[in-house]
This record gives C-alpha cells, sequence and structure tokens, in this order.
C-alpha cells in the first residue's frame, strides 16, 4: 500500500509539472501547430494531475504542493532555442515513452477499483496518443537522427578523450602532437561512420524498393498471391487467424495498402543520415581535443580535456534525464563515470606502451 501511494504521488507531481511544462512551451512557441499542440497536452496533463491527487485524497493523503523548478524551464527554454523544435519534441518524447511503462506497471500490479482501472488504462491511451504526436512531428522536423546525434557525439566524446588521454601519457610536452593525432583520429572516425551510415540506410532503401518492385508485379499478375502473402504477415506478427483473413480481404483492392504493410523500413534519407552521423562523432571530438592546440604541455592540457569532456556528458546526461523522468544525478553519473573511466584506462595503457617502447625519447 505504501508503495503504490509513493508511485501515485510521483504520478501527481510528474503530470503536474509536465502540465506546466507544456504550458511553458506553448507560451514560447512560434510554429503554430506546435503551439497549440503543446496547450492542449498542457489540458490534458492536468487533467491527469487532477485523478492522482483525487486518488490520494480518498487514501487520506494530502498531496504536497509542487515546486516547478525554474532550472528546469530555463534549460528547456535554452534547449528550445539551441536545438530547435525538432530535437526538443524528440526528448519530450522519451518522457511520454516512460510514463506509458511506469503506468502500466502501475496498472497491472495493485488492486484498483474498476472506474480506477478505467482511468488509468485512459491516461495510457493519452500517453500513446502524445507519443504519436510526438513521432508525427518528428517527421514534420526531420529529426529521425536526433536520438543518433547524441550516440554519435557520446561514441566520439568516449572514443577521442581515450585516444588523446593515452597519447598524452606517451607526448607528455607535445601536446600538439596528441591534438593533431587525436583529430586525425576523430576525422576518421567521423567519415567511417558517415560512410557507414550513409551505405545502410542506402542498402535499407534498396531493399525496400525492390520488394515493392517485386509486389507491384505479384499484385499486377496475380492478386490472390499478394494477399496470401499480406496473410503470411499478419499471421507472424501473431494477429488470430480470422482476424487476419478479414484484415487481408478488406485490403485485397487496395495495393498501396498491401504494399506498405509489406515493406518494412522508413524511407530515411541516406546523405542526411550520413551527414548526421559524421558531425555528431566530430562535434564530440571538439571537447576532447581542442585544450591540447593551446596548452604548451600534454600535462597541462590533460585536465581541461577530461574537464570539457566530462561537462559536454554531464550537458547530454542532464538534457536526457530532465525530458525523460530519468534520474538526473544518476544518468550523469552513468555517463560521466563510463567515459571518464575509459580514458583512465586508455592513459594506463599509453603509460604501458611509453614504458616498453619509450617513445617520448624517440
Amino acid at each position: 500500500m505504501e508503495e503504490m501511494l509513493k508511485e501515485a504521488s510521483n504520478f501527481y507531481e510528474d503530470e503536474y509539472s509536465d502540465s506546466v511544462l507544456y504550458a511553458f512551451l506553448s507560451r514560447g512557441e512560434k510554429d503554430p501547430k506546435l503551439k497549440e499542440e503543446f496547450l492542449r497536452l498542457s489540458q490534458i496533463e492536468s487533467s491527469h494531475a487532477k485523478f492522482w491527487y483525487d486518488f490520494l485524497v480518498r487514501r487520506k493523503i494530502v498531496p504536497k504542493k509542487v515546486k516547478i523548478s525554474k532550472f528546469k524551464l530555463f534549460y528547456v527554454k535554452f534547449l528550445r532555442k539551441l536545438l530547435g523544435p525538432g530535437t526538443m519534441v524528440s526528448l519530450l518524447e522519451m518522457g511520454e515513452n516512460s510514463a506509458i511503462q511506469k503506468y502500466f506497471k502501475f496498472l497491472t500490479k495493485y488492486k484498483l477499483n474498476d472506474e480506477e482501472k478505467k482511468i488509468v488504462s485512459s491516461i495510457i491511451l493519452d500517453e500513446l496518443e502524445h507519443e504519436r504526436f510526438f513521432y508525427e512531428s518528428k517527421k514534420r522536423f526531420h529529426v529521425e537522427h536526433v536520438r543518433d546525434f547524441v550516440l554519435g557525439m557520446n561514441d566520439g566524446l568516449v572514443e577521442l578523450l581515450g585516444a588523446v588521454t593515452g597519447l598524452s601519457a606517451v607526448y607528455l610536452y607535445n601536446p600538439k602532437i596528441v591534438g593533431i593525432s587525436g583529430l586525425i583520429v576523430g576525422v576518421a572516425g567521423a567519415l567511417s561512420m558517415g560512410i557507414g551510415a550513409f551505405i545502410s540506410v542506402r542498402s535499407q532503401r534498396q531493399v525496400n524498393e525492390s520488394v515493392r518492385q517485386r509486389l507491384e508485379v505479384l499484385f499486377k499478375v496475380s492478386p490472390e498471391r499478394a494477399k496470401e502473402e499480406l496473410m503470411t504477415k499478419l499471421l507472424e506478427s501473431g494477429m488470430p487467424k480470422n482476424i487476419a483473413t478479414e484484415v487481408a480481404e478488406k485490403l485485397s483492392s487496395n495495393e498501396n495498402a498491401i504494399i506498405n504493410l509489406l515493406v518494412q523500413g522508413g524511407e530515411e534519407n541516406e546523405i542526411r543520415s550520413a551527414i548526421y552521423t559524421g558531425l555528431a562523432y566530430l562535434t564530440g571530438v571538439a571537447f576532447p581535443v581542442v585544450p591540447y592546440f593551446l596548452a604548451s604541455s600534454s600535462l597541462i592540457a590533460l585536465p581541461f580535456s577530461i574537464l570539457l569532456a566530462g561537462t559536454a556528458l554531464a550537458l547530454v546526461a542532464t538534457a536526457i534525464s530532465i525530458l525523460s523522468g530519468i534520474s538526473i544525478r544518476k544518468k550523469i553519473g552513468e555517463m560521466v563515470t563510463t567515459g571518464l573511466g575509459a580514458a583512465f584506462l586508455s592513459y594506463l595503457f599509453g603509460r604501458l606502451m611509453e614504458s616498453i617502447f619509450h617513445i617520448s625519447t624517440l
């Protein structure tokens, strides 16, 4: 019972905070469609908060007054201006997905009356609808690569921090060699990741196009065979046979609908994907490498490199945490610890190579 009430209190605080957040975003949004949608979401989240408030009051618990962090609002406003509406929408989507999982767990774990089950189910449907809106908005703003950008930047940060930290243990008094070497490795890594993304997306698009052309021919030659393929696909997805038969029958005359169901994957642009991935990696590279071009020795550059990389990792972790309901401290600790841990091991390996080959004296 105590655990249930604690979770309900957290839901109330989250929904109330989200209502204020969406209202805040609505007031500062210039895009009319987003402005209207943020206001609508604020009203829906407010109704959810009222349900959880009443839920607690019925159990003799008076919820605490929710304090909205001014830092959070400032940070959201900063991210909106810095990264644009697309990235903001993508980050908000993470929060909606997190809420869906939490509500479903609550619904199936605790004993609720019929009315409460009905409302919690309705809240889950609302959150799913929010996620759909964010998904459609992401396509509209071409931000299908936002998460890839964050991950690519993280890769660049961690890999290059490790590389320059290891090299600084070898070239203690020649920081420019460390910086140039790191930059070469970073550019090569960015090109490799960009080319990899280009080939991957193009290959998927070519496979989709080949399957689409095959189905178009099949539909013209034998509509019945095309319907059989749709039936097979629906049954493989776990759909009951009677429903699959009915769906296939109703769609049998709609060529485009059948093809869209059978062809897997989106229509991503391979050039955009390559650019996003490569730039993400390079962005991560810049933080740990720049100090080596400015300092007089690697010993001086190293702490600044670690500080910049650690700060960048913390900012990325904070952005994800604030808008997705994850503990900021936990996420920052996770990302910074793993990144700096890799750098420490690289430094030890660099010292080992120096002790074996005496490179700095060559």
